[in-house]
């Protein structure tokens, strides 16, 4: 069956308790926050973004960049067209206004959670949650923040599945920011495993597709450790 194509604002249920990701209630109707796909289930529906920013919701966790400090906010980078502020209140301990940039600099990256956006899209976020911190290891990749449900899975199934064959950390932020931690020969491969997911979201099959180009990905990577090997013995 052939998905509808909506914009923001249109309705897309008469039903309240159907509204999914994607989608707002306005009076007894459910409509479209975003443009894309309706994707209607039993218990759901949904809008599938097809392109566009990261928008902002409460209880998104999201990897930010340090951009400014102000006399009691650091300014976050959400890749958003809306920045986020975190004020000295929601930081993981009480600390002194004047000592702020001890803590958080600018270009330190951070894991926050959204804690409330405004009508005026006034950001707030805290790190006052578990998890949250600054990260001071590892690398960043950043994708189409549309293409991110595909990176997670359903209930999570495709981040598990990267992490237990490439062996690795991740955290997947709902902005469209990855982290990702370990050997660097990890991290390369686990970049080039979203980049292929990032590419191929909308393809069917795509778990297995994923599997088969981890599994080419390592072969290629112990033919070679196999023949650094022979070349030293040589």
């Amino acid at each position: 069956m052939e998905r509808k194509i909506v914009v923001p604002g249109d309705v897309v249920s008469d039903n309240i308790k159907m509204s999914g990701s994607g989608t707002y209630i306005r009076g007894d109707e459910v409509c479209a926050s975003v443009y894309g796909l309706v994707n209607a289930g039993a218990r759901y529906v949904s809008v599938i973004p097809l392109s566009g920013k990261y928008i902002p919701h409460a209880n998104d966790r999201v990897i930010g960049i340090i951009i400014e400090t102000t006399h009691s906010n650091w300014i976050v980078d959400i890749n958003s067209p809306y920045d986020g502020l975190l004020h000295v209140s929601q930081y993981p301990r009480r600390i002194e206004l004047e000592d702020m940039k001890k803590y958080l600099k600018v270009g330190d990256c951070v894991l926050v959670l959204v804690k409330d956006v405004d009508a005026a899209m006034k950001v707030e976020l805290t790190m006052r949650d578990k998890e949250l911190r600054r990260l001071t290891d590892g690398r960043i990749t950043t994708i189409g923040p549309t293409k991110m449900p595909r990176v997670i899975g359903r209930s999570g199934s495709m981040i598990r599945l990267l992490k237990s064959i490439i062996g690795c950390g991740m955290f997947v932020g709902q902005n469209g920011r990855v982290w990702i931690s370990g050997s660097e020969d990890r991290i390369d491969l686990a970049i080039q495993a979203i980049r292929y997911i990032e590419a191929n979201a909308h393809t069917p099959g795509l778990t297995d597709r994923v599997q088969a180009f981890l599994k080419a990905k390592e072969k290629t990577m112990q033919s070679r450790i196999h023949e650094s090997r022979d070349n030293e013995e040589w």
